[in-house]
């Protein structure tokens, strides 16, 4: 991306309660950030949720000498930025009610990636759990997925290793910007994953990691994987906060089963009784995921969905919709069936597990 482009993607986020919700809208209204910044105060103000006071603050808060720093740190650096408009910009994070309008990215982000599972848990692992988070990220690697962690101690740091060493791919989610690695023990280990896959963050360089952050953080980590695998989780372990975010995000959840009197497993365990799928082998998680191979050598593929059984409505309804959220109004209109049909058929669809509704009376598919 040209450099004053960028500038205008990074400026526009430092508007004051400009989150990635506004952000994305207000770039999907007017095409770009250079657009956003150039509308006048009352065309901005009468967009749904900007209003007088954060139009204001767009044409008046915005910090150009922020942007240009973090321009100049990235090129220093050598961080890739993409933003939601990139072809490479994971498409699977798109599908969440918040993704990040652009990524802070060292090495490289593949098509293939999206084939990936999340293994998350303690940070003061037991035997147990390092031999377990050992296993899963290798044989998970073995069939070709992408594993996904937070670069935590623990087992968040297993999983990467895990992966590197049976020769596959991992990514790396920050809860800080990408030049304050922490913890600071994983610097190799981070040099290491921009080989075989890339450390990702959407916080602006120089970020600490502080504690507000790691929970925006796991929504990236369940965002970029079609499921997350809790290794061991105490009662209010951080791991848990994934698991929601994944269970929000309509991906799946996977519990590792331990003992009783283990309180790294009381997490896992509490899991597993409200409804998460217990885990003993990889194929647990390969079978749930419903994804097969076509052929040695192709990617993996989920399977397709059998579609020969719904009624012409609910067919064409659920071609208007996709792994974008779309909103109630937006699939009406293009559906032509009235408002009554619409919700009844979309009903239909999330009944059999095939469409999702999330807030804001958005629907995407599962």
């Amino acid at each position: 991306m040209d450099p004053s482009e960028l500038k205008s993607w990074l400026a526009l986020y430092t508007v004051p309660t400009i989150g990635p919700v506004r952000f994305t809208a207000l770039v999907k209204h007017f095409g770009s950030p250079e657009k956003v910044l150039s509308a006048s105060e009352r065309e901005l103000s009468e967009l749904p949720d900007i209003g007088t006071v954060i139009a204001s603050n767009i044409k008046s808060k915005i910090s150009w000498d922020i942007a240009e720093e973090q321009v100049r740190l990235a090129e220093k650096s050598q961080i890739q930025v993409i933003t939601f408009q990139d072809e490479n910009y994971p498409e699977d994070l798109k599908s969440i009610y918040d993704p990040p309008p652009f990524l802070f990215i060292r090495g490289e982000i593949r098509k293939d990636d999206r084939y990936a599972v999340a293994i998350v848990g303690s940070r003061s692992a037991s035997v147990y759990g390092k031999r377990i988070t050992e296993r899963i990220g290798r044989e998970l690697v073995k069939n070709g997925i992408t594993v996904v962690s937070g670069m935590a101690r623990g087992i968040d740091s297993i999983a990467h290793l895990s992966a590197l060493k049976e020769g596959g791919r991992t990514l790396a989610v920050f809860g800080s910007g990408l030049d304050v690695i922490y913890p600071p023990e994983n610097e190799k280990l981070a040099e290491r994953i921009t080989s075989s896959g890339a450390i990702i963050s959407e916080f602006f360089l120089g970020t600490k990691p502080e504690a507000p952050n790691f929970p925006r953080r796991n929504r990236l980590i369940s965002g970029l994987s079609l499921g997350v695998v809790i290794v061991e989780a105490g009662a209010k372990s951080g791991a848990l906060l994934t698991a929601s975010s994944a269970l929000e995000q309509n991906r799946e959840v996977f519990a590792i089963p331990g003992n009783l009197g283990s309180k790294n497993s009381e997490g896992t365990n509490a899991l597993i009784k409200q409804g998460a799928k217990l885990v003993t082998r990889v194929e647990d998680i390969l079978e749930e995921l419903k994804i097969t191979r076509k052929g040695d050598k192709s990617p993996l593929v989920p399977l397709e969905q059998d579609l020969s059984q719904l009624t012409e409505a609910e067919k064409s309804i659920y071609k208007l919709i996709s792994d974008e959220p779309h909103h109630i109004d937006k699939i009406t209109g293009l559906a032509s069936l009235g408002v009554p049909q619409t919700l009844s058929t979309l009903l239909s669809l999330e009944l059999k597990g095939l469409v999702k509704q999330l807030s804001g009376k958005m629907f995407v598919r599962t």
